[in-house]
């Protein structure tokens, strides 16, 4: 419904322009201070005619929007298209005295005969003329709308492109992670393995069938870091000490799906192995006005650590999101101080 509102707002600018031009010989003219019936006919007479030489405007004005400006001005040049309304403007002055003939001189010579005076050549040229500099900025105007409106739905249509492409990035990198993490489990606690893929089951059910929405409530995608921290705990064990700290606000709020899970994975990626004493703690805390999350978690003292080729995948998708959706509402701050690495996020709600 909101769309063929919006469809309908040019035809009802039109509709009221033209019903306000058409209204303005009327509004206009001056009292005709006389009780005399000939004189107040050809005052009426008068009135006529500015009336109907103002709606003979409404041809004159869209050749020029919508010929001769479109297809003559902007693809043939200036020359030709003030040849042609050099043409057209005294075809319009040719209406205006045939109309002072139709309406108001057969009328007078009916009446009174002789002595009728017509009307001012230079003020018809004036109006015409303020007909052509309306039509051109009128057209000048609404190409320019109808391009940036072009524009803008090209680049959200690449903006979808691009997020659609981002998040199906994540549940192959996320993968990725948990069958690593589970092959590394089968070597060392064989026994636990049936617990974690009954964990994964779960992660990949949310995964499949709770983010094809655009956002997804808080609360559930606190449950589904729950769920892999809880996955995590059982791979790893007393090893590493995790802490997730979480507090939600009393009004639901809702989130891009799946747009924390990578700095949870980047934390239990690299704050483990070669670290003494890891641990991992997560915070999420949401209220009225802004989201935050922050992850804090050791690092390897020893540099020449090597990577793999997906290491840095999730964050710099994560990253690209948040460009993406929230351009002018969030914050992201990645500090790493000696064993220590950090990452605050802040997203404020609109």
């Amino acid at each position: 419904m909101p769309n063929k509102i919006f469809r309908f707002k040019p035809i009802l600018l039109h509709v009221i322009f033209w019903a306000c031009f058409l209204a303005l010989p009327y509004w206009m003219r001056p009292s005709p201070n006389t009780t005399d019936p000939q004189a107040l006919q050809r005052y009426n007479s008068w009135t006529f005619f500015f009336i109907a030489f103002a709606f003979s405007n409404i041809p004159f004005f869209y050749l020029n929007t919508e010929i001769l400006i479109p297809k003559i001005l902007k693809k043939k040049g200036i020359i030709l298209y003030l040849v042609l309304l050099s043409i057209a403007i005294p075809g319009m002055i040719w209406v205006y005295y045939e109309l002072q003939e139709l309406i108001i001189i057969s009328e007078h010579v009916k009446g009174r005969g002789n002595g009728f005076r017509r009307g001012p050549f230079m003020g018809t040229i004036f109006q015409l003329l303020f007909i052509v500099a309306i039509g051109v900025s009128y057209r000048f105007l609404s190409d320019n709308l109808k391009e940036k409106e072009i524009q803008k739905e090209e680049e959200n249509e690449r903006l979808k492109s691009e997020l659609s492409f981002l998040r199906s990035q994540i549940s192959p990198h996320f993968m990725f992670n948990v069958l690593n993490s589970i092959v590394s489990l089968s070597r060392r606690k064989p026994e636990m393995v049936e617990s974690v893929v009954v964990k994964l089951s779960e992660l990949m059910r949310y995964m499949i069938y709770e983010t094809t929405d655009a956002k997804v409530a808080i609360s559930k995608e606190m449950v589904y870091l729950e769920n892999y921290i809880e996955l995590q705990k059982i791979r790893f064990g007393n090893d590493i000490e995790i802490t997730f700290n979480h507090k939600l606000a009393d009004t639901p709020n809702s989130i891009e799906p799946m747009l924390l899970i990578p700095f949870v994975e980047n934390a239990f990626k690299h704050g483990v192995g070669m670290v003494l004493n890891p641990f991992i703690e997560i915070t999420l805390l949401d209220d009225r006005e802004k989201l935050y999350f922050g992850v804090r978690n050791k690092v390897s003292s020893q540099k020449s650590e090597k990577k793999d080729d997906s290491s840095g995948i999730g964050l710099t998708n994560v990253k690209r999101r948040l460009e993406l959706l929230y351009p002018n509402e969030h914050q992201l701050k990645i500090t790493e101080e000696g064993e220590f690495y950090q990452i605050e996020l802040e997203i404020q709600h609109v």
